[in-house]
């Protein structure tokens, strides 16, 4: 079965309602979705899935800090024994600041991306025809909007979080796909 594993970090719950909704996502494809927060994710979590999708809170136009830490204590190890090479990942984001999509999102994403391309991975972005794109897509990955105009909080909206079921779907149909005709899988992943 295709394993995807969905590590967050989140500060009010917005990023987690997006994860979750993510890991519905996956899990409506039939495959497996491991789904845990960035201090709890190990090694032997992320070498046992076929894809790896990160999201983080924007955090004056970058990841959280549980997340760059993720990334540098538990993907480090990794890159070096270049044991991600060939599986599938995406990112999502959620942020409340000034600017459209909360200020920094487009550069927290590509930060978490640009760390999946050197693990070697395959990223799976989100296509412009995702349902409910306009209101929760770019096409680097899943974007939640939590805050209003003058920064209040208003939280995840039900079309953002339709945006984010759609792309972990997305990422676990190519997760799938990849797994089935790639010998760097196979060899890879436990229990593949």
């Amino acid at each position: 079965m295709t394993r995807v594993l969905i590590v967050y970090s989140t500060d009010y719950g917005n990023t987690k309602k997006m994860a979750d909704a993510i890991t519905e996502g996956v899990r409506s494809t039939g495959a497996e979705a491991l789904i845990l927060e960035a201090d709890k994710a190990t090694q032997d979590d992320v070498l046992s899935s076929h894809g790896l999708i990160l999201g983080s809170p924007v955090h004056m136009g970058s990841p959280d800090w549980r997340m760059k830490k993720f990334i540098d204590t538990v993907c480090s190890p990794l890159w070096m024994k270049d044991a991600m090479v060939g599986r599938v990942g995406g990112v999502f984001a959620s942020g409340g600041g000034f600017g459209n999509a909360g200020a920094g999102v487009e550069l927290t994403l590509l930060s978490m991306l640009n760390n999946i391309a050197e693990l070697g991975m395959i990223i799976v972005p989100l296509p412009k025809n995702t349902h409910e794109f306009r209101s929760g897509g770019i096409q680097w990955g899943a974007f939640g909007r939590s805050g209003g105009l003058n920064m209040e909080h208003t939280g995840m909206t039900p079309e953002a979080l339709k945006v984010a079921f759609h792309h972990g779907a997305n990422i676990a149909r190519v997760a799938d796909i990849h797994k089935q005709h790639s010998p760097f899988i196979a060899v890879a992943a436990k229990g593949a």
